[in-house]
């Protein structure tokens, strides 16, 4: 069924979860303020895998293009989007962040969504430079990143304080030969990473502040519990110096 532009979209992914709900409200905040009249606009997801948020943005009338190099990735995306009667809302395209500009015609995106990707490409700075040509006048990238200050934390929490110095130094962010993930980032240098694409930085929010150190097992019997973490995170979520140990970076950045 078509979406109602009047009425309020609730969509049960990333608007759920504590550990995406601070991104999705940010990304609400923008797509409104962006499309006053409810018309719709051209979000692309690069390695937006099955849709976590590339369905709910169609629920709420935009207009999806989801990126992913993973075709078992892409066919359950079509099966859901069919589920939904999404059909002409979300289109799935096999490619990786690398290959995007060549993937989506330039300046013809009013949203980028980056989430978990920038970590896997072997040329982050050329990729970023990729995905502002896809961008129109005034759109907006959406970057969510591993950040390297949370690695350091945890590290030296676990009782690793070999690995916590290793990551605190490494260029990539990584603690050592057995960590599986290929790079990090400061807030600081995703900044110089969006500056130098020609983007100008809007918002920067940490993701997962506290969340992540919380167990299952307390949000399952504590009553309420999970709303009171939310709302923790939101209020952590830009606050220095919580924002910069979180386990991920969100930051929004604008085309002029």
């Amino acid at each position: 069924m078509p979406h109602d532009p009047s009425s309020p979209v609730r969509p049960s992914g990333p608007a759920a979860s504590v550990r995406t709900a601070v991104v999705w409200e940010v990304l609400s905040a923008a797509l409104a303020e962006a499309d006053p009249h409810g018309r719709g606009l051209d979000v692309v997801d690069a390695g937006g895998g099955t849709g976590g948020f590339a369905v709910p943005l169609a629920e709420a009338g935009h207009r999806v293009t989801v990126v992913d190099p993973s075709p078992d990735s892409l066919a359950a995306l079509a099966r859901r989007v069919a589920e939904r009667g999404l059909e002409g809302r979300v289109a799935g395209v096999q490619g990786d962040l690398s290959e995007l500009a060549g993937l989506v015609p330039a300046g013809s995106a009013d949203l980028l969504l980056c989430h978990s990707v920038l970590e896997v490409v072997d040329d982050p700075a050329d990729a970023l430079t990729g995905v502002a040509t896809v961008l129109r006048d005034g759109g907006r990238l959406s970057l969510l990143a591993a950040n390297r200050d949370a690695a350091v934390l945890a590290r030296a929490l676990a009782g690793h304080p070999d690995e916590a110095a290793h990551a605190l130094t490494d260029p990539t962010g990584r603690f050592g030969p057995t960590d599986g993930m290929r790079r990090r980032f400061t807030a600081a240098a995703l900044g110089e990473l969006v500056a130098a694409a020609g983007l100008v930085v809007e918002q920067l929010h940490g993701v997962r502040v506290v969340s992540d150190l919380v167990p299952s097992s307390v949000l399952d019997s504590e009553p309420g519990a999970a709303a009171s973490l939310l709302a923790l995170e939101r209020a952590l979520s830009s606050r220095l110096p919580f924002r910069d140990v979180a386990t991920q970076l969100h930051l929004l950045a604008v085309r002029r």
